[in-house]
C-alpha cells in the first residue's frame, strides 16, 4: 500500500467522523483569562476534540464514552454532556446518572451534584472508565499510520531488496542507525536481533507521536507523550524486558557486587535493588517532562498577549513561540533517541555475560 493511499484512507476516515460534531446550545459567560486553565486544557486529556468556536458556540467532535458500572457496560457519546466539565449536566443511562468534572466521570449524587471534601477533592464514586479519549484516539491513529508505513516498506524490500525506493529508502538509514549505533554497541552482536523489534517500535512510536502533537491547526493532533501514563507504560515494558532477559551475571552484580567488601553489601544491595526501578522511572519522567515543558512554554509565551492586554507584545510572543516550536522538532527526535538508547543500555546490562 502506498503512502498516498494511506493519507487518502485516513482523510476519508476523519471526514466520516465530522457528522458527529456537536455544538453548545448557548454561549459561555465571559470569564477572566486564566493561564492555568489554558495550559490544562491544551496539555491534558479530554473526551472530545475541540474544533473551533464560532458566534458564541463551541464546536467539537465527541468521542465514545465507555464505562463499566455497577449495572454493567454503559456507552454513549461525550456530546451528551454538552461541553460541560464542571459537573452541572447529568447524563442518565440504564437507570444511572453520571456527571463530568474536569474530564473525570463520576456517579451523580441524588440531587445531581458533585460533592467535595475539605481538601477540595471530589467524593463521588467513579465507574471504571475505558473511554476513547483524544490521547487514545491519537495513539490508535499513529499506530495505524506506522503499520501502513512499515508494511509499505516491507513490500518495497520484497520487490527491490538491493535498492528500495520511496518510503523504504527514507526509513532505511534510521533503521540501520538504530541497529548499528544503538542495538549492537549496547546489547552485543549475539543478542541484539531479538530486541530490535522493540527498539524500533519505541523509537518510531515516540518520534511520530511527538511530531503528531506539533502539527499546527490540526484539531485531531494530541501529544500522547504529554500523558505520564503513556510514558509509564513504555518504561514498564523496558523494565519487564530487562528483568525477563536478565542472566545470572546481572543478579550477581545486584546481590554480590564484584569488588565491594562484604561488610558493605547490606548497604549496596538495597541501593542496587532501588536502582532497578529508578532507571525506568527516569525514562518515564524524562520523556514526559521534556515534551510537556515545550508545550507549556509555547502556551505561556502566547498568553503574554492576553495577560498584558496589548498587541505590542505579540511580535515577541510569536517569534519566541516559533523558535520554541522549531526547537521542539529537535527535541521530538532527541527524546525518541534517548529513550531507545537507554532502553538498549539497560537491556544490554541484563544480558551481558561474565568476563573471565
Amino acid at each position: 500500500m502506498k503512502v498516498k493511499n494511506c493519507i487518502t484512507y485516513i482523510t476519508l476516515f476523519l471526514i466520516a467522523l465530522f457528522p458527529l460534531v456537536s455544538n453548545a446550545s448557548a454561549s459561555q459567560d465571559d470569564k477572566p483569562f486564566n493561564i492555568n486553565d489554558l495550559i490544562d486544557g491544551h496539555t491534558g486529556d479530554s473526551h472530545d476534540f475541540h474544533l473551533f468556536d464560532y458566534n458564541g458556540h463551541s464546536y467539537a467532535m465527541p468521542l465514545p464514552i465507555i464505562l463499566y458500572t455497577d449495572n454493567g457496560l454503559v456507552t454513549f457519546l461525550s456530546s451528551e454532556f454538552h461541553h460541560d466539565n464542571e459537573g452541572k449536566v447529568v447524563v442518565e443511562k440504564d437507570g444511572q446518572r453520571f456527571v463530568r468534572y474536569k474530564e473525570d466521570i463520576y456517579y451523580a449524587n441524588e440531587d445531581g451534584t458533585v460533592a467535595f471534601n475539605e481538601q477540595g477533592k471530589v467524593t463521588n464514586a467513579r465507574p471504571l472508565n475505558f473511554s476513547i479519549t483524544k490521547n487514545v484516539f491519537s495513539l490508535l491513529l499513529i499506530s495505524v499510520l506506522l503499520v501502513v508505513l512499515f508494511t509499505s516498506m516491507a513490500r518495497s524490500y520484497k520487490k527491490n531488496p538491493k535498492a528500495p525506493k520511496g518510503m523504504a529508502g527514507l526509513l532505511e538509514p534510521l533503521v540501520l542507525y538504530i541497529r548499528d549505533e544503538i542495538a549492537i554497541p549496547n546489547i552485543g552482536e549475539k543478542y541484539y536481533m531479538r530486541y530490535m523489534p522493540y527498539l524500533l517500535t519505541v523509537f518510531f512510536l515516540i518520534w511520530v507521536a511527538n511530531l503528531f502533537g506539533l502539527i499546527p491547526f490540526f484539531p485531531f493532533a494530541a501529544t500522547v507523550t504529554n500523558n505520564i501514563l503513556f510514558t509509564a507504560v513504555l518504561a514498564v515494558f523496558t523494565l519487564l524486558i530487562t528483568l525477563f532477559s536478565s542472566n545470572k551475571n546481572y543478579w550477581k552484580h545486584i546481590f554480590a557486587t564484584p569488588g565491594v567488601p562484604p561488610l558493605l553489601l547490606p548497604i549496596m544491595i538495597p541501593i542496587e535493588i532501588i536502582g532497578i526501578f529508578t532507571k525506568p522511572f527516569a525514562l518515564m519522567v524524562r520523556l514526559f517532562a521534556n515534551m510537556s515543558a515545550g508545550h507549556i512554554i509555547i502556551l505561556s509565551l502566547l498568553s503574554l498577549i492576553f495577560i498584558f492586554k496589548t498587541v505590542w507584545v505579540s511580535p515577541v510572543s510569536i517569534l519566541f513561540s516559533l523558535f520554541i516550536s522549531t526547537l521542539e522538532l529537535l527535541v521530538a527526535v532527541l527524546q525518541a533517541y534517548v529513550f531507545t538508547l537507554l532502553s538498549a543500555l539497560f537491556i544490554g546490562n541484563a544480558v551481558e555475560e561474565e568476563h573471565h
